[in-house]
């Protein structure tokens, strides 16, 4: 029987709570219904376990992951009716750098770290990949903060023998893989375009840190569509009503024979944490398989997983 991989998560959000909640339902359920790769090198969907959770709100430290993750202002839906106790009391998150080695410490027995902060600290998030580099453990950065496709991280990763993974989560179908796809037909069918736009609005706190701080997350939408100079990428807009919904709205415009005209809009609307976790849990999986194989450094098989791997702008 195939060991279970072993997930520390910095970040008890609602992308945790998808993940978490998410795994406990396929886990009971043997459903395979939203689930892109069931089996990954011999790893299934419910072959994971959560071994330490690290937040910054004062209400979900010290509470269990499977309680916290329900908490203000978290507000993913509740997937089943009960979740059973993880055993796994949520710790106080980095402060700052010099806390690197008591979350390390507190690292002794994950296999896997998933950083799931919000975008924009890239501090923190440096912080934590030092702290994973020090415990022996695989990265995976889900934000558009520089780590996975920083050099000199993936050198230290790839010496130390560790999986980095990063940076940025392409949503399981989210506005970049489903505009990325628009634009790539466009291409194959031999239309030109003329411009594109993209506009997206979320009630989550990732959306509202977005909103206020977009920093290098415009960046990295750009860095997952194939015709980036010509789409124009409007401000993140928080719309508390929306809670963990997210909508999006894409407006195409190109010529075709003729120089004649061609106009597509498309309004999207999804669960913004179900795309996240859709996409983490294969992340964890690539990762572990890469740990216990020995391979350092970033894996390329996420790539397709992820908005800015390596070689793309910073």
């Amino acid at each position: 029987m195939i060991e279970r991989v072993r997930v520390a998560v910095a970040g008890v959000g609602n992308n945790t709570s998808a993940l978490v909640q998410g795994i406990s339902f396929y886990r009971q359920t043997g459903s395979l219904v939203g689930i892109r790769r069931p089996v990954i090198d011999g790893l299934g969907v419910d072959d994971i376990d959560f071994v330490a959770a690290f937040a910054m709100s004062e209400g979900k430290v010290g509470k269990d992951l499977t309680e916290a993750i329900f908490l203000p202002p978290n507000n993913f839906p509740r997937l089943a009716a009960d979740l059973p106790p993880s055993g796994v009391p949520v710790t106080r998150g980095l402060v700052d750098a010099s806390e690197v080695d008591r979350v390390a410490a507190a690292l002794t027995g994950a296999e896997v770290l998933l950083y799931s902060a919000p975008s924009g600290r890239p501090d923190t998030a440096r912080a934590y990949a030092e702290a994973a580099c020090r415990a022996g453990v695989a990265f995976i950065n889900t934000t558009s903060d520089a780590i996975g496709r920083d050099p000199l991280w993936i050198d230290r990763f790839e010496a130390a023998g560790l999986p980095l993974l990063g940076d940025d989560l392409a949503s399981q179908f989210g506005t970049s893989v489903v505009h990325n796809a628009l634009l790539r037909l466009l291409e194959e069918r031999g239309l030109t375009l003329a411009s594109s736009y993209q506009v997206n609005l979320g009630g989550t706190e990732d959306f509202r840190n977005l909103a206020e701080n977009s920093n290098t997350k415009k960046q990295s939408k750009l860095n997952a569509l194939s015709a980036a100079d010509k789409v124009e990428m409007a401000p993140f807009g928080y719309l508390s009503q929306l809670r963990s919904e997210k909508v999006a709205h894409l407006g195409i415009e190109a010529q075709g024979w003729g120089e004649t005209a061609v106009s597509l809009d498309v309004k999207l609307k999804v669960h913004d944490p179900s795309g996240a976790a859709g996409v983490n849990i294969d992340l964890i999986r690539i990762a572990a398989s890469a740990l216990r194989d020995g391979r350092g450094g970033y894996a390329t098989e996420a790539s397709p997983l992820l908005k800015s791997p390596p070689g793309t702008a910073i």
